[in-house]
């Protein structure tokens, strides 16, 4: 039997684990893309709403794009209600409130989301969104997106504010309500 010096038993030790330090994080990177790759929502595509009616004034409408889905965030000033009444669903057609005229969205999908918030303060009498019926969101550049088609602006009437967001096809999609806005993510795939 040949007898192996503490040295070199350490160094081989040393060289074990410094070769399983440099391959665990890509292997680690290699599952975790697979994992995003994936992207398991289990959200579904049914309405879903909330009946809290507030009032409210939104500020601002702006998207982001991740890796497993897109997104549409609904600014509202914090402490201007508590809990926001909202309706997303996907929609035949979007009509504009108020006047019932049909506003054409691109996509093969269109989800329709009412936000219990208005785009003009009565109170100071100014505008608080600069949205316009049936044109795009202002400062909305979707080009890129994988999901989001179009966005368009239906109208701000009776306290609701009504937009026609275009999506590739119905996809899953998530509301998430927070203290100072209202968040709609659509999946880029079932």
């Amino acid at each position: 039997m040949r007898k192996v010096s503490r040295g070199a038993l350490l160094a081989a030790t040393a060289m074990v684990g410094l070769s399983l330090a440099v391959t665990a994080p890509t292997a680690f990177a290699a599952q975790s893309a697979g994992t995003a790759a994936a992207c398991q929502t289990g959200w579904g595509s049914q309405p879903k709403s909330a009946t809290e009616d507030a009032p409210a004034l939104l500020t601002n409408i702006r998207t982001g794009s991740h890796d497993c889905y897109d997104r549409i965030v609904f600014d509202i000033p914090a402490g201007s209600t508590s809990r926001l009444g909202y309706t997303v669903q996907y929609v035949d057609a979007f009509y504009q409130d108020g006047s019932g005229d049909p506003i054409p969205v691109s996509g093969g999908a269109i989800l329709e989301i009412r936000v219990s918030a208005a785009s003009y303060d009565m109170e100071h009498h100014q505008q608080t969104y600069p949205g316009k019926g049936k044109q795009p969101l202002p400062g909305v550049d979707l080009t890129g997106y994988r999901t989001f088609r179009d966005a368009k602006f239906g109208a701000s009437f009776e306290g609701q504010s009504q937009v026609g967001l275009g999506v590739r096809a119905r996809l899953p999609f998530k509301v998430t309500q927070l203290s100072d806005k209202l968040v709609v993510d659509v999946a880029h795939s079932w």
